[in-house]
């Protein structure tokens, strides 16, 4: 018999199931003869160089590679070389965005201009706090969470407050600003409202009534441009904060009830400083939001073939789930650039393995319940259908497998070896795996130096009665 392995389930203490997404495994639609889709490894991430300090944000502007690492802006080359152009201030994640001749940078409240070879700070007292900076029609806009902000379009360290706008659909404060389609958009904490450029001598943006929503993002990074939409981590007032896409005035959810129950287990206040980034890639079109101990990621283009909406769990933990040490994700000089949260480091993902900064990371992946027949069934032999034999060269990799009859326990792990490489042929096969009167859920657990894409799991079953 053949058993689904795209997600698999649990069980917890209040007497529920519960979904079991793959961790550090790639789900991938695709028909190959062996079944409908399969999960592979998730990237690797290598090391390029190390700077100034802990990463804030990156950007590719004029096809060169700049970031904020602890209170530097910085600018990297294809080999590493990092060059220090000035100081930005402390503080947590950054804002940057580009016009034809400026890249500003909100940073720790303040407003900074690189033009290619000066650093200059927005010293005009009218500016007030900077939350968030966009550029729009010429202007660079910000917000300090109560008021829509934009610079002089022929002086962009001039700010004039009689030009000040507002979102004053519902009384929330403004978290960020976005420009979807050219329009800027006010996301609030509950609301979002876009804007149209109508020009005057006041404030040169004028509300679109029927393009408000009512549920808006949770902290100023953990909204995004997504699909043509707004991806937000959020909602609306009197509900429970969930991943939803807002585009044309509208909202669509995009987080299961899984993704709902884990969102449950943050406070507020740490949802509020969360990222939520997207990335595009070999024909995926993946949703990031990183957690403090974990990282949700979603597959737009998976859940539309699927019919379903396609979750999995990005982590760099070596024995279970932790924190994702990749995000701040920049494509420049042909390659996609990340950054380690936890240290000073810049580097670039990789499928030559699945590495994390040099170090080995976990996977895991469990099946839904297999249900026995009447009277019971007893489980002969398990095969993971994999590409085998890529392994790290000249090491041993081991995987092993586990049962659970009630969702919460599991049984001793029995492992196995998963080749070397070259042994592409090789058969992952457990023989003798045990009886169920009733129900059971098989787990596989492996790491980083088997590097298994697999396409299904086959059960030879015999029933007892």
């Amino acid at each position: 018999m053949q058993i689904p392995i795209l997600n698999g389930i649990y069980t917890d203490e209040a007497s529920e199931f519960r979904t079991s997404y793959p961790v550090n495994m790639v789900p991938v639609p695709k028909q190959q003869g062996i079944s409908n889709g399969y999960l592979r490894p998730a990237e690797g991430v290598q090391l390029l160089t190390t700077g100034p300090g802990i990463d804030r944000g990156g950007v590719n502007w004029r096809g060169l590679h700049y970031r904020v690492m602890g209170s530097k802006l910085v600018r990297i080359d294809v080999a590493g070389t990092i060059v220090e152009l000035g100081d930005v201030d402390t503080g947590g994640l950054v804002s940057l965005d580009y016009s034809f001749d400026r890249l500003a940078i909100a940073s720790n409240g303040k407003l900074f201009y690189w033009d290619g070879a000066t650093l200059k700070q927005v010293v005009d007292p009218d500016l007030g706090i900077v939350k968030d900076v966009i550029w729009v029609d010429g202007y660079f806009m910000t917000t300090d969470g109560s008021y829509l902000v934009v610079t002089e379009l022929n002086d962009p360290f001039s700010v004039l407050a009689t030009k000040y706008g507002s979102s004053e659909v519902d009384p929330d404060p403004i978290m960020a600003i976005k420009k979807v389609r050219n329009e800027p958009h006010a996301i609030n904490r509950y609301t979002i409202e876009a804007f149209d450029n109508v020009g005057g001598t006041g404030f040169p943006f004028r509300r679109i009534d029927g393009a408000q929503i009512n549920r808006g993002s949770v902290g100023t990074k953990a909204c995004c441009n997504y699909l043509g939409g707004l991806a937000i981590l959020g909602g609306g007032r009197n509900e429970p904060i969930s991943v939803w896409l807002a585009s044309n005035g509208q909202t669509t959810k995009i987080a299961t009830r899984e993704i709902d129950r884990l969102l449950s287990n943050y406070s507020e206040s740490t949802l509020s400083t969360v990222l939520v980034e997207p990335r595009t890639v070999d024909g995926h079109e993946w949703l990031y939001v990183h957690l403090p101990d974990q990282t949700l990621c979603y597959d737009a283009e998976a859940s539309k073939v699927l019919g379903q909406h396609v979750w999995f769990v990005l982590s760099s933990g070596s024995g279970g789930v932790d924190q994702y040490r990749a995000r701040n994700f920049v494509f420049v000089h042909d390659a996609w650039h990340v950054s380690d949260p936890q240290q000073p480091s810049i580097g670039t993902t990789t499928l030559k393995d699945a590495k994390h900064w040099g170090r080995d990371v976990a996977w895991e992946v469990s099946t839904p319940i297999i249900y026995a027949p009447p009277g019971g069934a007893i489980f002969h032999e398990l095969e993971l259908v994999c590409l085998s034999g890529r392994t790290e060269f000249g090491k041993d990799s081991m995987i092993s497998t586990s049962y659970s009859l009630d969702g919460v326990t599991w049984s001793m792990e029995r492992s196995i070896n998963a080749g070397k490489t070259g042994q592409r042929t090789k058969r992952l096969i457990w023989l003798n795996q045990g009886a169920t009167r009733n129900w059971r859920i098989q787990r596989f657990r492996g790491d980083s130096r088997a590097r298994l894409s697999i396409a299904r799991l086959e059960a030879r079953v015999e029933a007892l009665a």
